[in-house]
């Protein structure tokens, strides 16, 4: 008799801050995913699954990405906020970065797993860049990695398009939408 294993999930929100959202890195699309990620985080929250929040929070003057990019989501600045929408609420996780992977010198691993989380659900932006980063840390790691293609975007559709192949493809990574995730949840 084969045993299946109860897979023990967290979602990740990555960068969904004022500066990429609205500010100094302002993404269109970011728009469009905000309702299929709040439903997303609060049935997840709804199912006890932990909700942990990557965040830029760059060091003044001093940081890698400013050559870049230019100074964005500095550290202690609204810019580097959570968009009022998708607030962390009490019982979720905050981790700040500084690189573009959510494990990258960060304590992201170690808090997963305390958890017991073996499957990632990346959420957030940019589904080319971060997104990107962060599944390929996920799948060096031994994560499962699931991404729900209505709660990623990056600057185009073109760019979003290859990093959901590029993921799929080189990680493994289960695309899947938010609907189909909240479904299976609610069984």
């Amino acid at each position: 008799m084969l045993l299946v294993k109860r897979l023990k999930e967290a979602v990740i929100v990555i960068d969904m801050l004022k500066d990429f959202v609205h500010g100094a890195l302002k993404c269109e699309r970011a728009l469009k995913i905000i309702p299929n990620l709040k439903k997303l985080l609060d049935e997840a929250r709804k199912k006890g699954i932990p909700v942990i929040y990557a965040n830029d929070a760059h060091l003044p003057e001093v940081d890698l990405e400013f050559k870049k990019w230019g100074p964005h989501a500095i550290k202690g600045t609204e810019g580097a906020e959570v968009i009022d929408e998708l607030k962390p609420q009490k019982g979720d996780f905050i981790i700040e970065k500084r690189r573009y992977s959510a494990f990258y010198e960060t304590g992201l691993d170690m808090l997963l797993r305390e958890l017991n989380v073996d499957t990632v659900i990346l959420t957030g932006l940019h589904t080319n860049i971060c997104v990107k980063h962060t599944a390929a840390d996920a799948f060096y790691r031994g994560y499962r990695i699931v991404i729900p293609e209505d709660c990623v975007t990056t600057f185009t559709e073109e760019d979003h398009q290859w990093g959901l192949k590029y993921e799929k493809e080189i990680y493994g990574a289960e695309i899947t939408t938010s609907s189909k995730i909240i479904e299976k949840w609610k069984k």
